[in-house]
């Protein structure tokens, strides 16, 4: 009986590795915009992103948390990080998790706009001055530059500023306007680093459809009340349904609440017959059909949380850190 023969000794088979195929032509980076209250941060977010996705009042300190605007061009992808506006006045643990998002966002990110007003440079500006990075490359957008009443005087204030940091550029744009700000855009790509786009390329924003729904709300309640209302308010979207529309498309219904520290504050809300929510509603489900780009039924209510901006849980319950 013949042996059966040995089976064949496999050769061992080398393994090459192989560098990922990056595009070196193709930039992608990290933007904080970063600067005092009511410099028109959130304004310049929108305008660079293209749509609006971060509230804006002239009510100081409207932003509270941490929205990344994303834009993509053909070579390009900003991912814009709007942060709130740095301020010293109030110790609440609101504020104190305002100011932890405004120091996360300047760690990692590629480039820093800070952003000031044209003709105006006070304590509140020299203190967000004293928080930019010495490593990395810091753009002084100087915003309202168009609103200067003595357009020459925009000279001597470039010159004053131009010794306090070593600033990568200076630019001044109108965030409102859009003047210039093709300017700020190629001045920050060539800072951006070579690497593929994170996100896709029609991605606007990073937040859900309900955080954003939620702003629109708060904003408006600021637009009606500015000053008279204080920072103790927030808003907490209560349902959110989606259903086909007889027209086509989709039809939310949407339910949010209104939350305040005083009761006081709930009178002023909703105002002599309930006129003054009513507007509110109005004005914010009319923006809101243009986010979604849909019909919607709006729902508010107005309820009282005593001292919630200064409860950790609270707080914490409200979406922020």
């Amino acid at each position: 009986m013949s042996e059966l023969p040995e089976p064949p000794v496999n050769e061992p088979v080398e393994i090459l590795e192989v560098e990922p195929v990056v595009d070196s032509t193709f930039r992608t980076g990290m933007v904080a915009i970063l600067g005092r209250p009511n410099v028109g941060k959130s304004t310049l977010l929108n305008r660079l992103v293209g749509q609006k996705i971060s509230i804006t009042s002239r009510k100081a300190q409207t932003t509270r948390h941490r929205i990344l605007g994303i834009a993509t061009t053909t070579t390009a992808q900003f991912i814009f990080v709007d942060t709130p506006g740095f301020q010293t006045r109030h110790k609440s643990l609101l504020h104190k998790s305002m100011h932890r998002a405004i120091r996360d966002a300047v760690s990692g990110v590629a480039v820093v706009l800070f952003v000031v007003e044209g003709g105006r440079f006070g304590p509140e500006d020299q203190a967000v001055l004293q928080l930019l990075p010495t490593d990395t490359p810091v753009i002084l957008v100087i915003n309202k530059s168009d609103a200067l009443d003595d357009k020459r005087s925009l000279l001597p204030f470039l010159q004053a500023r131009s010794t306090e940091h070593p600033w990568a550029a200076l630019v001044p744009v109108s965030a409102k306007t859009g003047s210039q700000m093709d300017d700020l855009v190629d001045e920050i790509e060539k800072l951006l680093p070579f690497a593929p786009p994170l996100f896709d390329a029609d991605d606007l924003t990073d937040r859900s459809e309900r955080f954003l729904v939620s702003e629109m709300i708060r904003e408006k309640v600021f637009r009606q009340l500015g000053d008279e209302l204080p920072y103790g308010m927030t808003v907490v979207i209560d349902r959110f349904l989606e259903e086909p529309s007889l027209e086509g498309g989709r039809f939310c219904k949407i339910s949010a609440t209104i939350v305040v520290e005083r009761s006081g504050h709930k009178a002023m809300l909703i105002g002599s017959g309930g006129g003054k929510l009513k507007l509110i509603g109005s004005e914010a489900r009319a923006d809101i059909e243009k986010l979604l780009q849909s019909r919607c039924h709006l729902e508010l209510w107005v309820k009282v949380k005593s001292g919630w901006s200064d409860s950790a849980a609270l707080v914490k319950s409200f979406g922020y850190d």
